[in-house]
């Protein structure tokens, strides 16, 4: 299987899905946009992963690298290619397909409670076989400030109480999530190392303390990016 990764921070572990990758032995490559912005052929790629960072995707005169990056992930998506796209990463791939992207009305940050979508799409959702630890809710690791519009010809998976739309997927293979599935302690601890001046009072954000004592949370993070990796190694064969 061979993996290519857009990294966006240069102290992204990459955390449960870098792990998961190591154990299972799989090809990764790697496009480090903070350095260069050179992208391999789409036809050599299994699965794209999108990883998430600070920048916002609409900041295109602070961040020149965004234009191509976007253009690499269309030419991805038509491919047929499976793509997993994580925050800034979902973001991303919303905008690739003509989603807007806008700021959220509160700030998320910390571990909360995504639930899945009920009503006619559900079994749909239930049909695409996701991992059984999403349903019918799950603690997802997040730290956003903007949201996704859900595109046109995409389904919309998962909401917040802080933020409507929290997953979508698109052709059955291209799945955006506004949370971190990847979150683990070391990957948590950088971010909170890079950008913890952001965690000020406020509605649904937690302190320091309640996102780095949360074992349990960490244990079924990592359940559900495994799971989460497995179910993308099906759509890969």
């Amino acid at each position: 299987m061979r993996i290519h990764c857009l990294q966006h921070l240069k102290n992204d572990t990459l955390g449960n899905i870098g792990t998961w990758i190591a154990r299972k032995g799989y090809r990764l490559t790697k496009t480090l946009l903070y350095e260069d912005s050179l992208f391999p052929d789409p036809e050599e790629l299994d699965l794209l992963l999108i990883m998430g960072g600070t920048m916002s995707v609409y900041q295109k005169e602070e961040y020149p690298w965004l234009k191509p990056e976007k253009e690499f992930v269309r030419k991805v998506i038509e491919t047929g290619i499976p793509v997993l796209g994580s925050c800034f990463g979902a973001q991303m791939i919303a905008e690739v397909l003509g989603g807007r992207v806008t700021g959220n009305q509160y700030k998320e940050i910390g571990w909360h409670t995504v639930r899945a979508m009920e009503g006619k799409n559900l079994n749909k959702i239930r049909s695409l076989k996701l991992p059984s630890g999403m349903f019918p809710e799950f603690t997802g690791f997040m730290w956003h400030g903007d949201m996704f519009e859900i595109p046109d010809g995409a389904m919309k998976l998962f909401e917040s109480e802080a933020c409507p739309n929290q997953g979508f997927i698109y052709n059955g293979n291209v799945l955006g999530l506004q949370f971190h599935p990847e979150a683990d302690r070391q990957w948590v601890r950088n971010l909170i190392k890079d950008s913890g001046h952001e965690l000020v009072p406020g509605k649904y954000i937690q302190s320091e303390k309640e996102i780095c004592w949360q074992q349990s949370f960490f244990e079924n993070s990592m359940s559900l990016a495994f799971s989460l990796m497995d179910w993308f190694e099906e759509k890969c064969k």
